[in-house]
């Protein structure tokens, strides 16, 4: 849709004053990671609008899916954020005067916003980040490393973060993040960088094969001189 239609004629198509707003997660070398959109001078989360004839469900799936070029991605339920001030009226307006776009202040877009914000898992390995409509690019940033963000965008981010260590204590869900066939030993490192702590290898392996859920492949993968660990899946 061009940007001057959806400038004036947004709420036609769109649901006022609500928005979806994501926390994509990578791995990559030992490494969780989190993808951000530039805008203006600073970074924000990928993010979207809501079309008035879909599910919310159907809302995240759709701009995943445009922001990663995944089919089918993994995504969850985060939070609800609303504060009073929420608005990106400022920022839109930098990136406007900035590339020459005229500009006025009763768009649509500068309402006060509130986000459903979700998290997702991807392999980064098979993401393709796109920017949006209004950003200038797309990269994946350390967790530990990440550039200023916009408004509550930081708050998200961290909220998603501590909501992915409780998760992963209780559901199968951090194999999202890896390809489709992992060998134990990734997928402990894995768990060790989303908990930010040591695990016991054998311990941790013995826990993941009694939930039944992996399925052993035959091949073998070769890490090291000495180690061939198997390589498993997510049973169909």
């Amino acid at each position: 849709m061009e940007i001057r239609k959806i400038l004036e004629n947004g709420t036609e198509y769109f649901l006022p004053n609500l928005s979806i707003d994501l926390v994509i997660i990578g791995y990559l070398s030992g490494v969780l990671k989190c993808l951000l959109l530039k805008l203006g001078q600073k970074w924000a989360l990928p993010g979207g609008y809501i079309k008035k004839e879909e599910s919310i469900d159907s809302a995240v799936h759709r701009i995943l899916k445009e922001r990663t070029n995944l089919e089918n991605p993994h995504f969850k339920f985060l939070s609800v954020f609303g504060a009073s001030n929420r608005r990106f009226d400022q920022e839109f307006k930098q990136y406007f005067d900035k590339n020459g776009l005229p500009w006025r202040d009763d768009y649509w877009i500068n309402d006060r916003f509130v986000t459903l914000a979700h998290y997702s898992l991807v392999d980064i390995d098979n993401t393709n980040p796109v920017p949006g409509e209004f950003d200038e690019a797309a990269e994946w940033f350390s967790f530990n490393e990440l550039p200023e963000l916009w408004l509550d965008h930081q708050d998200i981010v961290q909220t998603a973060r501590n909501r992915l260590k409780e998760d992963s204590k209780s559901e199968l869900l951090t194999y999202n993040l890896l390809p489709e066939a992992f060998t134990m030993p990734e997928l402990h490192r894995l768990h060790q960088a989303i908990l930010e702590e040591k695990l016991d290898r054998s311990r941790f392996q013995k826990k993941m094969l009694a939930t039944g859920q992996f399925e052993r492949l035959p091949k073998l993968k070769k890490e090291s001189p000495g180690s061939n660990p198997y390589q498993y899946r997510l049973k169909q």
